[in-house]
């Protein structure tokens, strides 16, 4: 029970996911059901958030892709509302869940994963670093979109993780993007290999930028195959570029 918005009218909205509505009513009411749900949790707050949980599941839970897909695609969203202790508790298992899913749900939550992973605590964020190469394979390897969305959203989680996290982890990603079969992934791709040496030399791991300045050399420049070459041309293009970006002063 909850006293901001008339309990009938509540009920009315916690019934749309009975499967006999869906058969009876609209198949696609559950779907509707899951497009509103951020905005009912935020009229409910997060003190009333009980009163969406068991809803909220079911319709994680539900047989139709497209329902599963509108809830990921939100999910960082309701995060937002609930709070960093109801997100750990309640929605970090459908995240995870999601995560496994088909790729028309993956890519929900791809698209806001640093939205998403920054209102985590350090010790939970920290988990998902070994499920991030998880992201790389797709149910259809011409699906190069995903893989794009993927490298664009490394570049921003980049500051939610040190230096080590990124050398031991999202380097081998970064390297694996590079060598993509599609250009406009190698492309954004050299931007993230950039982005992760001004994030060494920021935080001053040198030690860890030489190493992976000479990793680069080594797998790009000596390369057998001139579109290896050629990405370390790009790769030093882009960073070439960044360096006169940041020395200039705009008026």
């Amino acid at each position: 029970l909850q006293d901001i918005i008339p309990q009938p009218l509540l009920d009315q909205y916690l019934s749309m996911t009975d499967p006999a509505r869906a058969q009876t009513v609209d198949t696609e009411i559950a779907k509707h059901c899951a497009y509103s749900l951020p905005g009912v949790a935020l009229t409910l707050g997060r003190q009333n958030w009980h009163c969406l949980k068991d809803t909220y599941e079911t319709l994680a839970s539900d047989v139709q892709w497209k329902v599963r897909r509108t809830l990921a695609f939100s999910i960082h969203e309701l995060a937002v509302i609930l709070g960093d202790q109801l997100t750990a508790a309640d929605l970090v298992p459908i995240f995870n869940g999601f995560l496994k899913d088909l790729d028309e749900v993956r890519i929900g939550v791809l698209k806001h994963l640093y939205d998403f992973l920054k209102l985590l605590h350090a010790d939970k964020r920290r988990e998902y670093l070994y499920q991030l190469q998880e992201f790389v394979v797709t149910d259809n390897s011409r699906n190069w979109r995903f893989r794009y969305e993927l490298a664009e959203q490394l570049i921003l989680i980049l500051e939610l993780y040190n230096p080590n996290d990124v050398y031991d982890y999202l380097r081998h990603i970064a390297l694996t993007l590079c060598s993509d079969k599609v250009s406009e992934v190698r492309w954004i791709s050299f931007k993230l290999v950039v982005a992760i040496l001004q994030k060494f030399y920021a935080n001053n791991a040198n030690a860890l930028g030489l190493n992976f300045i000479n990793e680069l050399v080594v797998r790009f420049r000596h390369c057998s195959k001139w579109v290896g070459r050629q990405a370390f041309a790009f790769i030093c293009q882009v960073r070439m570029f960044s360096l006169c970006l940041s020395r200039c002063t705009f008026n």
